[in-house]
């Protein structure tokens, strides 16, 4: 029998995770005002929110000792409000794109990216994901620090977008156990990266994450 305390506890991590949603709205409104640097801090906080509630979802049994909330639920739709609506936004919005092709190039966003977090088969059983992961989020970033030719972003967009539904793996830093603690290292690196300064290395070590998954294909 569950104590008040395990309930509380357990229910405050639902409400860690869904402060997530509000680290996109603030995203957003950062987005809307031109503050990308400002936006990219809030979808980045988001990703740590995101790394850090499964870990305590598990470790306070949350799932059985709140099973009236879907902890699966409240996290797909967190993780489709900062990994996918909100970068789709700033691809939108932020000049990347040529005109005309904006708005075109979030829609395709918003819509593989609402596909992908349908498919039921989006891990593989080895804790890969299925496809690219509709990261958005960090492809937006990219080509915030990138800034490549307008035709070249709008061709990433749409190589990435057909790419979800490819049968190729995309590495899970977290869940795959293999160099995992590296992994988790080198994501940590990542993170922690004054990235103006480091776009090499940046560069490389999104590389790695990508060739990883791709030598384990087939998915």
């Amino acid at each position: 029998m569950t104590t008040g305390f395990e309930r509380v506890r357990a229910f405050t991590v639902h409400i860690f995770t869904a402060t997530g949603a509000a680290l996109g709205l603030l995203a957003i409104i950062l987005a809307s005002g031109g503050h990308w640097s400002a936006m990219f801090l809030c979808l980045g906080l988001a990703l740590l929110v995101d790394g850090a509630d499964g870990p305590m979802a598990r470790a306070f049994d949350v799932q059985n000792v709140m099973p009236r909330w879907s902890g699966d639920s409240l996290d797909l739709v967190v993780d489709y409000t900062t990994y996918v609506f909100v970068p789709a936004y700033a691809i939108s919005a932020s000049g990347l794109l040529p005109g005309v092709l904006a708005i075109p190039a979030g829609i395709v966003v918003v819509v593989s990216g609402a596909l992908y977090f349908a498919d039921r088969e989006m891990k593989t059983k080895d804790n890969y994901f299925r496809g690219f992961p509709a990261v958005w989020n960090l492809a937006a970033f990219y080509l915030y620090l990138l800034e490549p030719p307008e035709w070249a972003a709008v061709l990433a967009v749409v190589v990435l977008a057909a790419l979800c539904f490819a049968p190729i793996k995309f590495l899970h830093p977290l869940r795959v156990h293999q160099w995992r603690t590296f992994n988790i290292a080198l994501m940590g690196l990542w993170a922690v990266s004054p990235g103006l300064y480091v776009i090499v290395p940046l560069s490389l070590i999104a590389i790695y994450f990508f060739a990883v998954g791709l030598l384990r294909t087939p998915a």
